[in-house]
């Protein structure tokens, strides 16, 4: 592992345990709270599809007029959940009258020649990996470098189709499929796919040698909905003038699928488990990791409490002793000569770090540290983080040194 690696592992780790491991818990939690939100909404998408009945474009009409009550010449009517397996089919076979039109108003791919009535295009330029002869830089700045980097282009172009039964030779009936703002997934098939290199030039050449990023390739790749592919559509139906139209919905994962409904409740069912388990595994491991760290700030607030009360009644102490002092006079002469010792000719290794006149009494705890006089162990421990003055380490009390 590289310095760098080591570098950012060791900020992760620091991060991860900020807190006692709070941050942590709270990272666990966010994403087990997450993951019940996705179990909610999967096990609705489950239900909601399992009840949904699964049609031939031919029985659409029946069921949307059973399920609305209404005739075929009535403007509007219900919208019902479906599950319709169909053909994928022009729309311009149908508006024309002919069904075995030749091929108009459809899409053809430039790298295949294939027609069909979605295409999606891919252009994305490929770079080198090689950091050169000079390339000393840092990982982190490649994965940033990948991360801004433009990856490619797409460009998609579609025309109006339909789904047809798959059962009959020449369909009559047909199902309208409405794109319009959907955001699922299309199952487009892959017709071309082709890489072309780039050829190098004397400025490759320094990119290459200074470990800068060049490219290499360009990688051109097209997809298609084809002709006569067999999908499964789910979403509300409706039927507006006679004509049947299919549209998403936002809450379900699947709108036009290659898979039945029969393995889209297994896929979902899958999923819903999956989602489960996984936010209850980790909301118990966020629990445990917050109750750990609520119970270890708690002790340390704890403590801390217990030493700013220690150091406050010290502190009431000494300025008793000291208008004591000061009301005796020269009644206490065992004071006088303690203080005359603390300040008297005391030699450099012994005066204290911070005043530099009286000499070191007071020892730290847990370092050991014997730098200080008593006066001023109490105000370094009056501090919110008390730390040694040499060593920099926290410190928990101090103790008094007599000289035998």
């Amino acid at each position: 592992m590289s310095a760098a690696d080591q570098a950012t592992a060791a900020i992760a780790a620091q991060l991860a345990f900020f807190g006692d491991g709070a941050f942590l818990g709270i990272a666990l939690a966010y994403v087990a709270i997450r993951s019940f939100s996705k179990f909610v909404a999967s096990s609705s998408a489950l239900r909601k599809i399992k009840d949904a009945p699964s049609v031939q474009v031919s029985d659409l009409r029946s069921i949307i007029n059973d399920e609305a009550g209404t005739g075929y010449g009535e403007e509007s009517v219900s919208e019902v959940l479906v599950v319709v397996r169909g053909m994928v089919e022009s729309r311009s076979a149908f508006k024309g009258g002919s069904w075995k039109s030749l091929w108009n108003g459809v899409l053809q791919s430039r790298g295949s020649g294939e027609r069909g009535v979605i295409v999606q295009r891919f252009q994305q330029c490929i770079y080198n990996e090689w950091r050169g002869l000079f390339g000393w830089y840092p990982d982190l700045r490649a994965v940033l470098a990948n991360i801004w980097r433009d990856k490619g282009s797409t460009s998609i172009r579609m025309v109006p189709f339909v789904l047809v039964d798959c059962r009959q030779q020449q369909p009559s009936d047909y199902v309208v499929v409405n794109l319009e703002g959907s955001k699922h997934l299309l199952p487009l098939t892959t017709v071309y796919h082709h890489i072309q290199p780039i050829q190098a030039s004397p400025y490759t050449f320094l990119q290459a040698l200074f470990g800068y990023d060049y490219p290499v390739g360009v990688l051109d790749e097209e997809k298609i909905l084809p002709i006569g592919k067999e999908v499964t559509g789910v979403g509300v139906c409706s039927t507006k003038n006679g004509v049947h139209e299919l549209k998403s919905c936002d809450d379900l994962p699947f709108f036009l699928t290659e898979l039945t409904k029969d393995q889209m409740l297994i896929d979902l069912s899958f999923k819903t488990k999956i989602l489960l388990w996984s936010g209850i595994v980790v909301g118990s491991v966020s629990i445990g990791i917050l109750g750990y760290a609520v119970a270890r700030n708690w002790v340390k607030w704890k403590q801390w409490w217990e030493r700013r009360r220690e150091q406050r009644q010290m502190r009431a102490r000494l300025d008793a002793d000291a208008d004591a002092d000061a009301n005796h006079g020269s009644s206490n002469p065992e004071s006088e000569d303690v203080e005359e010792e603390e300040m008297g000719d005391i030699p450099d290794g012994q005066l204290c770090v911070i005043c530099l006149m009286r000499r070191r009494r007071c020892a730290f705890i847990p370092c050991g540290h014997l730098v200080c006089c008593q006066r001023c162990v109490f105000s370094v421990e009056r501090d919110l983080a008390p730390k040694c003055p040499v060593c920099r380490q926290a410190i928990r009390g101090s103790v008094r040194v007599y000289d035998t």
